[in-house]
């Protein structure tokens, strides 16, 4: 084994514990003590149940930590980490807070805006757009490559909102894409410290970057560290984690992979988000026996019967997945 290979492993393996680790501490004292009181955290899920949504700023917030603290890591993909995942979650969680659920998905939210009306759902998409475009420009590479890694990272976040709708279904999902694009990495190279000397995904094949595994150890660590919390029903990421979580991975992509490879990655983004709009991913996944052992792995039972006008939207799934508690205000 190549000691490049053997360093990153290493590099990966400690960025992934100290983002497990952080992430279990900031949602310790997040539960403890949630700005503005835990009502206005507080969801009802599928069931019914009462759920935190401080899970999604936790794990943000060590995602970002452990990469901006980690030796060796260019500062222009510091920075972009910390706009994609900081941004996304501001702006998730703005959703989360103030949204009433009235309107989902694009074409619900864009119609509201032709009418006049501005939903905290279009204020999400235009914001999550915009903090995408400023970490692409951050991350560097030519024009081209600036567009690709912006709809990576926005479209990154918004796909994995998509599969927030039961419990640890974002997170594996996640954990999965994550797990590719880790595979995937070792054809790739970050970008340089100094702007100009390189682009990303133009190394040579075969490439094992320490930095492309703190990238992606980070996010992938704290998503673990998490996921008990989530299938046990006790949290969920809401829309501040799932965006963030999403665009991170997206700014991962972008910092890692070939042209090629971000262009079909970025076209399978497009496809599924599309899709999206018109057939609901539960459904796919309740009539597909490998989905379905997948997505129930680790959960509760299925309760008996779905709750009364129940379904899965189309799009902005946090608001699906859990429903302003009676005591939130």
């Amino acid at each position: 084994m190549r000691p490049g290979v053997t360093r990153a492993r290493w590099t990966g393996g400690a960025a992934a514990l100290a983002a497990a680790v952080a992430a279990r501490a900031a949602y310790t004292a997040l539960s403890r003590r949630p700005p503005g009181g835990a009502a206005a955290w507080t969801r009802t899920n599928h069931r019914g149940e009462p759920v935190t949504l401080v899970a999604g700023p936790a794990l943000t917030a060590a995602a970002i930590a452990v990469p901006a603290l980690a030796p060796g890591l260019p500062s222009r993909l510091r920075a972009a980490l910390a706009v994609a995942g900081a941004g996304s979650a501001a702006f998730g969680g703005y959703d989360d807070l103030a949204g009433d659920g009235g309107r989902r998905g694009f074409r619900g939210h864009l119609g509201a805006l032709v009418t006049g009306e501005v939903t905290t759902g279009a204020v999400k998409l235009g914001g999550i757009g915009a903090t995408g475009l400023v970490s692409a420009a951050l991350l560097g590479g030519g024009p081209a490559d600036v567009v690709i890694n912006a709809g990576l990272t926005a479209g990154g976040a918004n796909l994995l909102n998509l599969f927030d709708l039961r419990p640890g279904r974002a997170l594996k999902v996640a954990l999965l894409g994550g797990t590719a694009l880790a595979a995937g990495a070792r054809r790739g190279r970050l970008p340089a410290a100094r702007p100009g000397t390189a682009s990303p995904g133009t190394a040579s094949p075969g490439t094992a970057s320490p930095g492309a595994a703190q990238v992606l150890a980070a996010p992938l660590g704290a998503a673990i560290a998490l996921l008990p919390e989530d299938l046990g029903e006790r949290a969920m990421l809401g829309d501040a984690g799932a965006n963030a979580l999403g665009a991170l991975l997206g700014v991962a992509a972008g910092a890692s992979l070939s042209r090629p490879a971000r262009i079909a990655l970025l076209a399978a983004i497009a496809g599924l988000t599309a899709a999206s709009e018109v057939v609901s991913f539960t459904a796919v996944i309740e009539r597909t026996p490998a989905l379905r052992w997948l997505d129930m792995l680790g959960r509760r039972p299925a309760p008996a019967a779905p709750a009364p006008g129940r379904d899965d939207p189309p799009a902005d799934p946090g608001e699906a997945e859990v429903r302003p508690a009676a005591a939130a205000p």
